[in-house]
């Protein structure tokens, strides 16, 4: 197994996971420490209702686990928004984002292989996907197949979760108005060197997600990484308003050419058409004037960190202010003046 001297964090976003985070953290430690000079276990706990922030806090303890630390919501949020949370409190060179249900840390070393070649962004793909329900299914191709049309990346195959971020493309996330929401396509979109793996792993236990909450993330996510669907009703409100302005024209013709038109019709049409003509430019302008507000707007935070806590052990720290002596004795070296 290669060993890169760099610096590497790794955030995992957990939920009532205290029978099984110590044996994650574990097994994530002796799998970095063996091909990194430093690291970090950053743990974002996405508001647990069980013992996962005492098992946390004794396992950065002093006799725990060195180079964690841990971030506990004190409500829950989606995932990406949790995630973004240990990545803009991360420290290392590059940090890795790994969902410990479905994800295999065993893979890790071939992503950090990738990123330490000159790879900004590193996605790895787990062939072996997480049951889940048949309605969650036509619904996740649904809105994959949207986001595709609209922005030309399919998520689940061009940006999953599993991925490693160099520390430039973190601070170029950092930059956009909305992180906690376009985190998750923005290294896709970006213009960075991309490599993308592949894996086969059984995922472990999974628990259904739910649709209404998928959805509404779904939605979230689609309309404000993109103009597409508020320029289709820009483009609609012209379209209307054009044609409305067609129909008075072909009313007022009707009207010159034609003498046996009923009584009213004439200033009727005229009315109706030229009303639609004003709602339908009033509705483009609003439009463009949302597009434009929407470009601008900066969002607060979606998320408030509780609980903050680090790791009593940090091997970083204990490499500091210490000097190799040559183990060698020393030569002295007498001249004899005649």
């Amino acid at each position: 197994m290669d060993f890169y001297p760099c610096f590497l964090s790794v955030v995992f976003v957990v939920r009532n996971q205290a029978l099984s985070i110590e044996k994650i953290l574990t097994d994530a430690a002796s799998v970095i420490g063996q091909i990194v000079s430093d690291y970090e276990l950053i743990i974002v706990d996405n508001a647990s209702d069980d013992d996962s922030i005492a098992v946390m806090k004794r396992l950065a303890g002093e006799q725990g686990l060195a180079n964690l630390q841990v971030y506990a919501l004190t409500q829950e949020v989606d995932t990406d928004a949790a995630s973004w949370v240990g990545m803009e409190n991360a420290l290392g060179d590059f940090v890795a984002v790994i969902d410990p249900l479905a994800d295999d840390i065993g893979f890790l070393p071939e992503m950090l292989d990738q990123a330490v070649r000159g790879a900004d962004v590193v996605f790895a793909n787990n062939e072996q996907k997480p049951l889940q329900s048949l309605a969650y299914r036509w619904a996740f191709t649904l809105f994959h197949g949207l986001y595709n049309w609209f922005n030309g990346v399919h998520l689940a195959k061009e940006a999953p979760f599993y991925r490693i971020l160099s520390k430039s493309v973190i601070n170029f996330i950092l930059q956009h108005p909305q992180p906690t929401v376009t985190y998750r396509h923005l290294p896709a979109t970006g213009g960075f060197s991309r490599a993308y793996l592949s894996y086969s792993s059984m995922p472990k236990a999974c628990p259904k997600k739910r649709l209404g909450e998928s959805i509404d993330r779904g939605m979230r996510l689609l309309v404000s990484t993109t103009r597409a669907p508020m320029r289709l009703v820009t483009t609609l409100s012209l379209f209307g308003a054009l044609a409305n302005l067609v129909y008075c024209v072909y009313v007022v013709a009707v009207g010159l050419l034609k003498t046996d038109v009923a009584p009213g019709w004439i200033s009727v049409s005229l009315q109706q058409s030229g009303m639609f003509f004003l709602i339908s430019l009033v509705l483009l302008v609003l439009g463009e004037y949302i597009l434009n507000m929407a470009s601008l707007s900066n969002e607060g935070p979606r998320y408030h960190v509780g609980q903050e806590f680090t790791s009593a052990r940090m091997t970083r720290l204990e490499k500091l202010n210490i000097e190799e002596v040559s183990s060698k004795p020393a030569t002295i070296v007498s001249d004899r003046v005649s």
